[in-house]
C-alpha cells in the first residue's frame, strides 16, 4: 500500500469498548506501515539521488563541446526534482509528528481522565466505608443505650423488691413478736395464781 501523508492524518482509528482511547493494536500496526513506507521513500530519495549523481557525472564525461549544452539542459530539470523529492518527506515527516502529537494528546487526556476517576471512585468509597461506619456506630449505640435502659430498670425492680421484702420481713418479724408477747403475757398471769395457791 502506498502511503501518502494525506493518509497518515486522515487515518482514524476503531474506538475501543469499555474504555477511553483508541485500541493499541490497531495504532501499532498502522505506526508498523508508517515506518516501512517511511523506509521505502527514504531508499528511493537515496536511490534518486544516486541516479542524479551519476547522470550529471555521466554528462560531464563526453566531449566539451557536447557537455555544455546537455549540462545546461540537465540541471533545469533536475533542480526542481531535488525540492519535490525533499518536500515529500518534509511533509510526511510534519504529519508524522502531527499524528504522534494528537497521539500524545489523546493519551494524556485519558491519562488524567482515569486520574480523575479514580480519585472520583476513592473519594465516593471512603465516602460509603464512613457512612457505614457511622451507621454502626449508631446501631451499636442504640444497642448499648437498649441494654442500659434494661439493666436499669431490672436494678430498679429488684430495689423495689428489696423494700417490699424488707417490708414483709419487718411486719412478719414484728407480728411473731407480738405474738410472742401476747402468749407471754397470759401464761405468766396464770403462774402466779399457781404459786399463791400452793402456799
Amino acid at each position: 500500500m502506498a502511503l501518502t501523508p494525506d493518509d497518515v492524518v486522515t487515518k482514524q482509528f476503531q474506538h475501543v469498548r469499555f474504555k477511553d482511547g483508541f485500541d493499541p493494536d490497531e495504532v501499532d500496526d498502522f505506526l508498523d506501515e508508517i515506518v516501512i513506507e517511511w523506509r521505502k521513500a527514504l531508499e528511493e530519495n537515496t536511490e534518486l539521488k544516486a541516479k542524479l549523481a551519476a547522470f550529471e557525472s555521466g554528462e560531464k564525461a563526453p566531449a566539451a563541446a557536447e557537455a555544455a549544452p546537455v549540462a545546461a539542459a540537465a540541471p533545469a530539470p533536475a533542480a526542481p526534482a531535488a525540492p519535490v523529492a525533499e518536500a515529500a518527506p518534509a511533509t510526511a515527516t510534519a504529519g508524522i509528528i502531527e499524528l504522534a502529537q494528537r497521539l500524545h494528546d489523546e493519551h494524556v487526556a485519558e491519562g488524567k481522565a482515569q486520574r480523575d476517576q479514580l480519585i472520583a471512585d476513592a473519594k465516593s468509597q471512603a465516602a460509603k466505608i464512613l457512612a457505614d461506619v457511622e451507621a454502626k456506630q449508631r446501631e451499636e449505640q442504640a444497642r448499648l443505650d437498649r441494654e442500659r435502659n434494661t439493666l436499669e430498670s431490672r436494678i430498679t425492680e429488684l430495689h423495689d423488691f428489696e423494700r417490699t421484702y424488707r417490708s414483709q420481713l419487718r411486719s412478719y418479724i414484728e407480728g411473731q413478736l407480738r405474738d410472742l408477747d401476747s402468749q407471754d403475757g397470759p401464761s405468766g398471769s396464770s403462774d402466779s395464781p399457781l404459786s399463791t395457791s400452793g402456799r
